[in-house]
């Protein structure tokens, strides 16, 4: 199941740059594409404030 973004995000990178499959890009808050997510919870391990949840 593809991990989503959460209001929580402060819009660091950590999550980005911590994606081994680049399945995340910039916006307002970060957007994780699910269509390339593969559940491997890097971005919630990389992220300070807990942002990124699993679906």
């Amino acid at each position: 199941m593809p991990y989503k973004i959460s209001d929580e995000c402060i819009a660091c990178g950590a999550c980005a740059a911590g994606c081994p499959v680049e399945a995340i890009s910039e916006g307002d808050i970060y957007v994780i594409d699910p269509e390339k997510c593969i559940d491997c919870g890097a971005c919630a391990e990389n992220c300070p404030v807990g942002a990124p949840k699993a679906e």
